[in-house]
């Protein structure tokens, strides 16, 4: 009796837990799509979605496949305990399968539909404030004038993509900031993503015994800072001639 009574209250609260649950799901779906809407210009949208849609999707999935694997084990009305915590073991590796399976989609095939709408909204001509009119994109070699040399050289490392938008009757200036194609560290001189490893010296060769070591020098494009950091280098594996990098 006190089984069917813990059951009973278990039924309960469990329905209302899917149930916030469920909302808080929503309102994540919610505070994503009205952010987006609300914001009107093309470059925070951008941002916003760049940075924040997948990661946005994958935890209101989350959130909402505790709420139907706890609302799916809260109709059971009566059984035996071990049929209890069997329905609850199914509900957890359906749960880890669809997880991974969404997870996978997002991380795979999603992007390239986030990719298609950050073309788009890249772009989309931009219109002047003080015009109202649509302004010209300009091109790589028309920017430059527009752009400083730190700028300039993070463009020519790859590092950073700089889009020049200008209203051809004002003369207005709109300057938006893109990553790049190559990974390029911020130099902690000039402050400019422009900081490239430029040589590797190993130092010590790696072992099956004993690490290595690896010397990796850097060179800022724009203001000729250089520093140099050592990395450890892993043992090597008995049937392998390969080393992996460690920090």
């Amino acid at each position: 009796m006190n089984a069917y009574l813990y059951l009973d209250t278990w039924n309960m609260w469990g329905k209302l837990i899917s149930y916030g649950l469920a909302m808080v799901a929503v309102i994540i779906l919610l505070y994503h799509f009205l952010s987006l809407l609300s914001n009107r210009d093309y470059k925070k949208r951008y941002d916003f979605i760049n940075k924040n849609e997948i990661n946005n999707l994958w935890h209101a999935s989350v959130v909402l496949i505790f709420a139907i694997g706890i609302y799916i084990n809260t109709l059971k009305s009566e059984g035996e305990f071990v049929w209890v915590l069997v329905q609850l073991f199914v509900t957890i590796m359906m749960g880890l399968i669809v997880g991974v399976i969404i997870s996978n989609i997002l991380k795979f095939y999603y992007p390239f539909y986030v990719e298609k709408r950050l073309k788009k909204l890249r772009y989309t001509p931009r219109v002047s404030p003080k015009t109202g009119k649509n302004m010209k994109l300009l091109s790589e070699d028309e920017e430059d004038v527009y752009l400083d040399e730190g700028m300039q050289a993070e463009e020519n490392v790859f590092s950073v993509d700089y889009d020049v938008w200008i209203d051809e009757e004002t003369g207005h200036t709109k300057i938006e900031k893109y990553a790049g194609h190559l990974i390029a560290l911020q130099c902690p001189e000039c402050n400019y993503q422009t900081l490239k490893v430029v040589k590797e010296e190993i130092l010590e060769s790696p072992t099956e015994i004993e690490e290595g070591e690896l010397m990796k020098f850097y060179k800022c494009d724009y203001c000729g800072y250089k520093e140099r950091k050592a990395f450890r280098v892993a043992k090597l594996k008995s049937k392998g001639v390969e080393a992996s990098l460690t920090s």
